[in-house]
């Protein structure tokens, strides 16, 4: 019993060290010698558990993916708050999960992460609750509520992942509690005009 806790427990760690290896810096600048040095371990502990690379990205994004906390999922029923709550649950929880997606987008990596159906099964679920939202009348019939979901995430991302620019632009750090005031404000003005009650 005691084995099985302990390989359990050693993965567990080895995962851990993966997530802030691919996350801090991409499929591509990752290595297996920095994810063991993070662990504290041999770098062929990590074959013991993983056959390489590979697998172990697979596994560190259906991990991450499905142990995210169910509440951080859930739209708000009113929709002029998704785009505030969105932003929130990105700043608050998301952060070095939304920079590995910048990797992502830049570098090529293994096709079809594991946890892409996760992902996408989320995404999916943003354009099925727009839906509803349409048909109890809650959403302009005239949106496409696969864009809505699209431009929501636009709004709540890229303020975050291109700080830079967002700074440029408006003078504030994104991570400023004057930034994040002025933008969940902007975040409900604008929801409020697309959605209001006709």
């Amino acid at each position: 019993m005691g084995e099985i806790r302990n390989a359990e427990r050693t993965r567990k760690l080895i995962l851990e060290a993966a997530r802030e290896e691919f996350f801090e810096k991409g499929y591509t600048g990752a290595r297996i010698e920095s994810i063991a040095k993070r662990a504290n371990i041999n770098k062929q502990l990590i074959y013991h558990y993983f056959k390489g690379k590979d697998e172990l990205i697979h596994e560190t994004i259906d991990e991450f993916t499905t142990s995210l906390p169910s509440g951080n999922l859930v739209l708000p029923a009113n929709p002029v708050q998704i785009a505030e709550f969105r932003f929130n649950v990105n700043q608050e929880y998301l952060m070095d999960f939304l920079k590995f997606t910048a990797w992502e987008a830049v570098e090529k990596g293994p096709s079809n992460l594991k946890g892409e159906k996760t992902r996408e099964k989320i995404l999916h679920s943003y354009n099925e609750d727009m839906k509803a939202k349409q048909e109890m009348g809650l959403v302009p019939r005239e949106l496409d509520p696969k864009l809505i979901t699209l431009m929501i995430s636009s709004l709540t991302i890229y303020p975050l992942l291109y700080k830079d620019v967002t700074r440029m632009i408006t003078g504030l750090d994104p991570n400023e509690p004057e930034f994040k005031e002025k933008w969940t404000q902007f975040l409900r003005q604008i929801s409020e005009q697309i959605f209001k009650k006709e």
